[in-house]
């Protein structure tokens, strides 16, 4: 590998000054975006690896190239390693990332025009569950359900059914990208069972959790599709998974390859074979117990502060502040403010947020990072300390000095891999 960076700083200096710098800012930062966390060193290894120069159109066995022998090998062992991790009937290891995952489940089952019912974007909702400016919100008829925001953020079960009943949805899709609870996941089936549409559950940035037997598995309700990412809580590549009873396996499969995309990233299946591997480690659990444990950390040592957050708290590793309520600030100002300090956010919409996502009224917030570098519940209350004080007091000075704080503390913590 030294090798290697040797060559790139030679044949490329500009990409390794980029290289070299994003491993400072790593290094001397701490990532609190929800969706991000540092991958294990063994996955950097498999997305450098030789399986990068392999062409592997098709599925094992059943190939168009050849030379597959050891690409055959590492898919079956992920797709194994998958259904073993989540108790599932069967795994479609290749979608390259979160929305070509989700694309393939819509377009398994459904025609253009077909109804989708899922969660409304300002309420937790993805991208990939119908925003209008997606593709697939053009294609299909997305259907949104909202939370009671002064409920804690529950979701109203009756409410849902009559939605369900009124518009007969091909699927019902529940699952989240900014939503600080746990899902019902049993209401959710007896509605869908209900109005005979395929429950789907896309836990992308819970996946880990799940894995980690910390919250609940939508299988163990009867779900017939779940979808996850691979990179956020579980700690490996960017990729996804496409998980679903026996039933549903071949038009899953025909839907990703050829439906959808051509040959799959074969050092990323790897990559996400041997994550798999580690889901299945008694300190993988662990891990995830910490993340949640310093996830009510966090949000309890903002809540003291006086911040507001949207549901009042958190059932996962995530929670989203309120930052106009709070302090006054867009969401992107804020975002901007604590980048200045070396915490890394992401501006977020609010429920029925009246301002536009890019400028958006919250910053939303995640422990998967800050566990993984061994951060524990007293450093949640540092950090909370940081955030207040940066975001109640934006001057140069104070955030100069803040940043020197957070560079300090950060070093303390090595980032894995690096």
């Amino acid at each position: 590998m030294e090798s290697h960076r040797a060559l790139l700083a030679e044949t490329d200096p500009e990409i390794h000054r980029a290289l070299a710098g994003e491993e400072s800012r790593q290094r001397c930062g701490i990532e609190l975006i929800a969706s991000e966390n540092y991958a294990y060193p063994e996955v950097l290894a498999a997305l450098g690896s030789v399986f990068t120069n392999k062409y592997s159109e098709g599925y094992p066995g059943r190939r168009y190239y050849a030379g597959q022998e050891f690409t055959d090998a590492v898919e079956n062992l992920a797709r194994e390693r998958a259904k073993r991790v989540f108790r599932c009937e069967h795994a479609n290891v290749q979608p390259l990332s979160g929305s070509p995952m989700n694309q393939a489940v819509y377009l398994a089952f459904m025609k253009p025009g077909d109804t989708i019912l899922g969660m409304d974007l300002s309420h937790g909702g993805h991208l990939t569950h119908g925003a209008p400016v997606s593709h697939m919100g053009q294609l299909f008829d997305f259907v949104r359900y909202k939370t009671l925001c002064d409920e804690g953020g529950r979701i109203d079960f009756d409410a849902l059914l009559r939605t369900a009943r009124a518009t007969r949805p091909k699927i019902l899709l529940c699952g989240y990208t900014s939503y600080p609870r746990d899902l019902d996941y049993a209401a959710f089936q007896r509605i869908a069972d209900e109005v005979g549409a395929i429950s789907m559950a896309d836990i992308s940035h819970v996946g880990g959790l799940v894995a980690g037997g910390v919250m609940k598995n939508p299988f163990d309700y009867g779900f017939d599709v779940v979808t996850t990412t691979t990179h956020k809580t579980l700690r490996g590549p960017r990729g996804g998974l496409v998980l679903c009873k026996q039933r549903y396996a071949e038009a899953i499969d025909k839907s990703v390859f050829p439906g959808l995309q051509g040959g799959p990233h074969m050092n990323v299946v790897a990559a996400v074979a041997i994550t798999l591997t580690f889901a299945l480690e008694p300190a993988f659990r662990e891990y995830c117990r910490r993340v949640l444990d310093n996830a009510r950390a966090l949000s309890a040592a903002l809540l003291a502060r006086g911040a507001h957050l949207v549901t009042g708290g958190t059932d996962n590793h995530l929670m989203v502040v309120d930052t106009v309520q709070s302090y006054g600030l867009e969401g992107r100002r804020a975002e901007g403010i604590l980048e200045q300090i070396g915490i890394s956010t992401n501006k977020q919409v609010i429920p029925d947020d009246p301002k536009p996502p890019f400028a958006s009224s919250g910053i939303r917030l995640g422990t998967p990072a800050a566990t993984t570098r061994g951060m524990g519940e007293a450093d949640m209350e540092r950090l909370a300390r940081w955030i207040t004080k940066a975001l109640e007091q934006p001057e140069p000075t104070l955030l100069a000095g803040l940043r020197r704080e957070v560079t300090d503390f950060c070093l303390r913590f090595p980032v894995p891999g690096l």
